[in-house]
């Protein structure tokens, strides 16, 4: 903290501050003459320097008062309005008219999903500039970082890679992830492995983040928050872009964005290829990741077509199993991972996976006050992870003991592959209503997943058949959801949420690897209804409550326990309710909420059928907390950003499942209120922005987690330690006169060199009548940077 604290107060005590004005007005259709809510205002070349004018459509911003500037305006649907100034005139107030483009380019798939501004829920987000400052090659999840109640970790240790994400401490099979509301989330895990999607944040032009159950959407149900990322942005300019940046651990991304600008007033095409590469922290945990994105559209007054087709692939060399406790303080970077291989690791302990995407949009406006789109979609996915295996029974494999010299041999070394083939198709559609007092969508999404799952060893120490298929299982899972949402005007404070999901699940397993009898028909039928009240103090304060149920199904795993251990279906209650401050200057939002949990599936350490531990469903739980945001202009030239999650997570009457080594059977230990694991009672960061001259930004970043346990037992001894990270980020746009844009980036990350861990894993015994834990750490890297250079034109 004393580092922190030096650090910023050179920073004031360097700062030269620059006379400044102040510039108000309204923005108004120029056909219809009514004032725009949202129209974005900004000083070109200092994006952090805007406001967006409010329901009366009016705007307060500050200006220099000496010298040039360009003020621009912008609105969707409507045409970009640039005006060049002077500071040293004596205009004061600037009324803006903006012109509608004629075409269709609002993202309806967007907004029947997301919540909208009077949705009385919490949200987060982030606009493509907020992106782009912090995207230099790490996975989208550390992008994410610095939003409430956030929690990330990376496999590799340096962000590039496999990496997770908790809000509030739910984990990523929990959040509802979907791309122009296209459900993203594996089907049968409920996980979304945005490695599959390297460098997707460089085609991502907004994020919206609700924490708790959220407004209706499509796919798996959100247990912990929703994730909505959209991609399908109109420019109207022609325009292009390379990205290239180096750092730590030999680690490269290089990034090439164009777009064709409006053809013939209706056509668009949007291109990005990208690679990126890194060493990784920990050992040979390396990457090497390629992607695509393309998106063509059709623009009329009032039709958009466009297709998207965006593409991943990856390969990792495996960094999964942790560090053990007895070498974190010696070895942190230790990867156990290849090394069954007598001697050296074994080189190709890799995941290997390509996952190709493609999205058909149909936007179509009826009037003005109806429209509707209708999107199909296809995910290709394919690939697998190579292991070597040392001294594997022949007949774990449906092999006979080969006989050499005369003598069976039951056991050898082999090199497997489990391979993942699956397609996932579907279509959403939403039909969305405007009026004087009632907004509302109709809208849901039929989806089908066919997965393949299966084994093959590609060599073995001795004779087998090249290629042995040693599993071949399938599993499919169709859902179906429709959902009735609407905004009520009551009066001119007062607005009313209301909105009804119904969603149908089939999923049917046929077999698994270690278990290829236990066949698993369920289908599961769930109500999720939300209602809530948004509330308009003023024009600057908003008060917000909500009551909201969600539904959903198990994982796969899950279903493993048995015929007779089938885990039921969870259910979420939660209460959320908010008050949010907006001015010029600052931005401030309060909110409490209460989470509770029936039949919650959570770790207990209870075996299945086939000796796996598996989770199970427990009573009772819940999430209870308040979480604190906001921003404030302390002057022209800083800005300062902080958030805080406070929390309580607790299972009631939690019973453990602790294996005997002793007597061979499993204890039980019953607990009262225990805390759920990996939920930290307290996630705080901060943000202090400096603009100490024309086209500089400096930003100053910290992180504090508390202390996080790696089971439900509230045990220290099997818990994470808390910990508090700083990072520096720099942003200069280098004054030239060749290119639109030529900016450089410096981001480095944990200056202060902290030891910490965000993730682990523990699995506990009774052996000698002792309780005996093993521990696994997911170390992150100490000082590490990232260096960037962007040329626009």
């Amino acid at each position: 903290m004393k580092q922190s604290l030096l650090l910023l107060w050179l920073l004031v005590s360097t700062t030269v501050l620059y006379a400044q004005k102040t510039i108000s007005g309204a923005v108004t259709d120029k056909t219809k003459g009514q004032p725009l809510t949202g129209v974005s205002i900004i000083i070109q070349g200092n994006n952090n320097n805007g406001v967006l004018t409010d329901a009366h459509g009016r705007y307060q911003l500050k200006v220099p008062s000496k010298g040039s500037y360009r003020l621009q305006a912008s609105y969707l649907g409507y045409r970009t309005y640039i005006t060049t100034l002077q500071g040293s005139d004596a205009v004061s107030e600037l009324n803006i008219p903006l012109e509608e483009t004629g075409l269709f380019v609002q993202p309806v798939e967007i907004s029947s999903l997301r919540a909208g501004k009077n949705a009385p829920f919490t949200t987060s987000s982030l606009n493509a500039e907020d992106i782009k400052k912090q995207n230099l090659g790490q996975d989208l999840p550390l992008l994410l970082n610095q939003l409430p109640g956030v929690v990330t970790n990376s496999d590799a240790g340096n962000g590039i890679g496999y990496t997770g994400l908790r809000v509030r401490g739910s984990d990523i099979t929990r959040i509802n992830v979907t791309v122009n509301g296209i459900p993203i989330n594996d089907a049968e895990s409920s996980g979304t492995f945005f490695v599959d999607m390297p460098d997707f944040a460089s085609s991502v032009n907004s994020i919206q983040l609700q924490r708790g159950v959220g407004t209706s959407t499509n796919g798996a149900g959100a247990f912990g928050a929703s994730l909505n990322l959209s991609t399908n942005e109109f420019r109207d300019k022609a325009y292009g872009e390379i990205n290239n940046s180096y750092g730590s651990f030999n680690s490269w991304k290089h990034t090439v964005k164009a777009g064709s600008g409006l053809i013939n007033d209706h056509f668009t095409i949007d291109a990005r290829l990208s690679k990126i590469s890194s060493d990784g922290y920990i050992d040979r945990a390396s990457s090497d990741l390629h992607s695509f994105y393309t998106s063509a559209a059709y623009i009329s007054k009032k039709t958009a077509i466009r297709l998207n087709v965006f593409s991943g692939k990856e390969k990792t060399y495996q960094a999964w199993n942790g560090v053990p406790e007895a070498l974190l303080h010696t070895d942190r970077t230790y990867n156990s991972a290849g090394t069954e291989k007598p001697g050296a690791p074994y080189d190709n302990e890799t995941d290997n996976y390509q996952q190709d995407h493609y999205q058909l949009f149909l936007n179509q406006e009826i009037n003005s006050r109806l429209n509707f789109n209708v999107a199909l979609h296809y995910t290709k996915g394919k690939g697998y992870y190579e292991q070597y295996k040392a001294q594997q029974l022949f007949a774990d494999y449906g092999l006979s003991s080969p006989v050499i010299n005369g003598l069976p041999v039951d056991t050898t070394d082999l090199i497997r592959q489990l391979w993942l083939d699956n397609d996932f198709y579907g279509t959403v559609f939403s039909v969305n209503g405007t009026g004087q007092k009632l907004n509302w969508s109709l809208g849901g999404g039929w989806n089908r997943y066919e997965g393949g799952h299966y084994g093959k060893i590609i060599w073995a120490q001795y004779d087998i058949d090249k290629d042995h298929k040693y599993y071949d299982l399938d599993a499919v899972k169709t859902d179906f959801n429709i959902y009735w949402k609407g905004e009520f005007k009551l009066t001119e404070a007062v607005r009313l949420f209301a909105d009804l999901q119904y969603r149908t699940v089939r999923f049917n397993i046929d077999g698994f690897e270690d278990n290829p009898t236990l066949i698993q028909h369920n289908t599961y039928n769930f109500f999720n209804p939300k209602a809530g009240i948004y509330y308009y103090l003023n024009t600057s304060s908003q008060l917000y409550a909500s009551y909201s149920i969600g539904n959903k199904e198990p994982n796969r795993d899950d279903f493993e326990a048995g015929l007779t251990q089938t885990p039921k279906h969870e259910n979420l209650q939660n209460v959320e309710a908010g008050y949010v401050f907006r001015n010029n200057r600052v931005n401030v939002q309060a909110n409490a909420y209460y989470m509770y949990y029936k039949n919650q599936l959570v770790q207990t350490g209870k075996l299945n059928d086939v000796g796996a531990y598996t989770r199970t469903n427990i009573p009772k739980s819940y999430r209870v907390g308040i979480e604190l945001q906001g921003s404030v202009k302390l002057n022209e030239v800083f800005t300062f950003g902080a958030n805080a999650a406070f929390s309580q997570n607790k299972i009631k009457n939690y019973t453990a499942f602790v294996d005997n080594y002793d007597s061979g059977v499993q204890d039980t230990v019953h607990y009262g209120n225990s805390n759920i694991s990996f939920s930290p009672s307290v996630v705080a960061g901060y943000t202090l922005t400096a603009r100490p001259v024309k086209g500089l930004d400096i930003d100053v970043i910290g992180k504090y987690v508390s202390r996080q346990y790696l089971d439900n037992t509230g045990s220290k001894e099997r818990s994470l330690n808390g910990y508090y990270t700083n990072d520096v980020r720099l942003r200069y746009s280098i004054p030239q006169p060749l290119f639109k844009e030529l900016g450089l980036q410096v981001a480095v990350n944990n200056i202060f060199n902290r030891k910490y861990e965000p993730n682990g894993a523990s699995y506990t015994w009774i052996e000698g009548g002792k309780l005996v834990s093993d521990n696994y750490y997911y170390p992150m890297a100490g000082t590490n940077y990232m260096v960037g250079l962007t040329v626009a034109f």
